[in-house]
């Protein structure tokens, strides 16, 4: 009776079906693929902010090149000669090939360049950043001309920084060096800045001293040198610039 039931052999057959899908299903599960997993962290940096300040009374600063370096590289040092990118920036206030030639030492982590000449009173800061792990053993240089000079310049050769902490500050009084590798004739066709209007840099001009020195100061034609084109309000004495560095990553 149960097969001559027509309802009872349906769901009889309809049940089997299931349980076959069933069986053939659990042969081949269907699978989820596992999310993809999450981007790695970006790495940490480390920032710094350079802000060079100028103390003098009429000698404008020619826009600052700041360079974060390891110990074997040096922007200069006192009593060797000057290299062309020093020349050029001491002489024309032009810090291009300094950064160039920077850039391209193994021992350069990271330049940067200020955006124009920092006027007497004035100040400028040039924020450089790059990877916390690169800040190990590395120091920062900092360097800008005079510019109502032949050859002088000012800043910080090699502040270590490694183990400044976030909100860290160091502070220099800069004193004025010579390149040594211009005669301080005073004259205005070789002072580029607002007191001569002068070419500059002019690589066919000898280099007088060839060594970088303590600067003597300008004379200028209020004290008897008629060929000056400085006046004692070019005159400066130390320190001539303020560097203030500070980690704020």
């Amino acid at each position: 009776m149960i097969f001559a039931n027509g309802r009872i052999v349906r769901l009889l057959a309809a049940l089997l079906g299931s349980m076959l899908l069933y069986a053939c299903d659990s042969n081949n599960p269907t699978t989820t693929p596992p999310p993809p997993p999450p981007p790695p962290p970006p790495p940490a940096m480390a920032s710094y902010d350079v802000t060079v300040s100028n103390l003098t009374n009429a000698q404008p600063l020619s826009p600052m090149a700041v360079i974060g370096h390891q110990s074997s590289y040096s922007v200069f040092a006192v009593g060797s000669p000057a290299s062309q990118g020093l020349e050029e920036l001491a002489e024309g206030g032009d810090n291009s090939t300094l950064l160039t030639d920077a850039d391209a030492d193994a021992a350069v982590i990271v330049t940067g360049t200020g955006a124009a000449p920092i006027a007497p009173a004035g100040g400028e800061t040039v924020t450089i950043d790059l990877l916390d792990s690169e800040r190990a053993g590395m120091y920062i240089s900092v360097t800008t001309m005079l510019v109502n000079t032949n050859d002088a310049f000012t800043g910080v050769n090699s502040a270590a920084v490694e183990a400044m902490a976030v909100g860290d500050v160091l502070t220099f009084d800069t004193v004025a060096y010579d390149a040594g590798t211009e005669a301080d004739t005073e004259m205005a066709i070789h002072i580029p800045g607002p007191a001569g209007g002068g070419e500059g840099f002019n690589a066919n001009r000898d280099d007088e001293a060839d060594r970088v020195s303590m600067h003597s100061g300008v004379v200028s034609q209020d004290d008897g040198l008629a060929s000056s084109a400085l006046t004692e309000q070019h005159r400066f004495d130390n320190p001539v610039g303020r560097v203030r560095i500070e980690r704020t990553l």
